[in-house]
């Protein structure tokens, strides 16, 4: 785990458009959450952001650095929840 708040996690990825990773399924433990949906992705300054929707309904923020291939957790929102602000 990290020490800012994020969550460390193994992620399977698959090669997008341009060959770059793309989140395809992710593991929260012993939990295995396929990625239904990638809705949105954009760049930081040397990571990769995607926010995915995943088979279960809920939608995670993954952060990747692609230069030491690590994944990060940085938000989790169930899908009821995002329906309970709108």
């Amino acid at each position: 785990m990290s020490t800012t708040g994020e969550l460390t996690v193994r992620v399977e990825s698959c090669a997008g458009q341009l060959g770059e990773a793309i989140p395809c399924r992710f593991f929260l433990g012993p939990r295995q959450v396929d990625v239904a949906e990638v809705v949105d992705r954009w760049l930081g300054s040397d990571r990769r952001y995607f926010k995915v929707r995943g088979d279960d309904g809920d939608f995670y923020i993954l952060r990747h650095e692609p230069l030491v291939d690590r994944w990060e957790l940085t938000l989790f929102a169930t899908a009821a929840s995002l329906l309970a602000i709108g």
